[in-house]
């Protein structure tokens, strides 16, 4: 398990930046509090949803659904886990100002 979560952490840099997908990148859409990060360790739409942030989640999440089901399947660990591991450290690392999701809803970080 420590060499999952070592893992984990070298790769959720990665996970946080994207392909631009018209215009608009995963940092850009955090910072201007259109996307968060969820407990589940995927990207959700944070307010009111457009074509482009959908598009934007989608690919986000595919990839790193992605990514979850290669670590799973080399640590024998259910994907769940992978991504609910992945979901603490990327809320836990949100910077101030931006909106992160858990058991209470969006909260835009302190």
């Amino acid at each position: 398990m420590a060499r999952l979560h070592k893992f984990l952490a070298a790769t959720a840099l990665l996970l946080t930046l994207a392909v631009p997908a018209l215009g608009l990148d995963l940092d850009e859409a955090r910072t201007q509090g259109l996307l968060g990060e969820q407990a589940d360790g995927y990207v959700g739409i944070v307010a009111s949803s457009t074509p482009e942030l959908e598009k934007l989640a989608a690919d986000i999440n595919g990839k790193r659904k992605a990514h979850y089901a290669d670590i799973a399947a080399r640590n024998g660990t259910p994907i769940e886990a992978v991504a609910a591991l992945a979901g603490k450290k990327l809320v836990e690392g949100a910077p101030a100002g931006q909106f992160v999701k858990t058991n209470g809803g969006w909260m835009k970080k302190p």
